[in-house]
């Protein structure tokens, strides 16, 4: 279940403090660089289940994002290949993810709140 209690996070609709990795520490995105969205979207799950056919993706419907409309705002972030419309972000250092999509259209970055660390240090 996905969380939501962000308000902390939040200043003026951007991210509050610097964003980084959950796992490693990475440091993803300065503060103030992000928008606060709310959008519906379904993300792989960062660890597959094991019963799972080759060729789909358990994912889960995440809501709350940082918009990046710039992919160069980004301090370290990596993506994957395209799967329908989308590239999906991961952490540069560990490549551990999905932490959020790119979508191809419109070019813009959409990082997963729940799935990334809010810390300045």
């Amino acid at each position: 279940m996905e969380t939501t209690n962000f308000a902390d996070q939040i200043a003026n609709g951007k991210n509050r403090t610097n964003v980084r990795c959950q796992f490693c520490n990475s440091f993803m995105l300065k503060a103030q660089e992000g928008s606060y969205r709310e959008k519906e979207a379904d993300i792989p799950l960062m660890q597959q289940k094991k019963d799972r056919t080759a060729d789909t993706l358990n994912t889960e419907p995440l809501k709350y994002f940082w918009l990046v409309e710039d992919m160069m705002s980004f301090e370290n972030i990596g993506f994957s290949h395209s799967i329908d419309g989308k590239k999906f972000l991961v952490c540069a250092d560990c490549e551990r993810g999905p932490v959020g999509y790119h979508e191809l259209s419109t070019r813009h970055c959409y990082l997963a709140l729940n799935r990334v660390v809010h810390k300045d240090v």
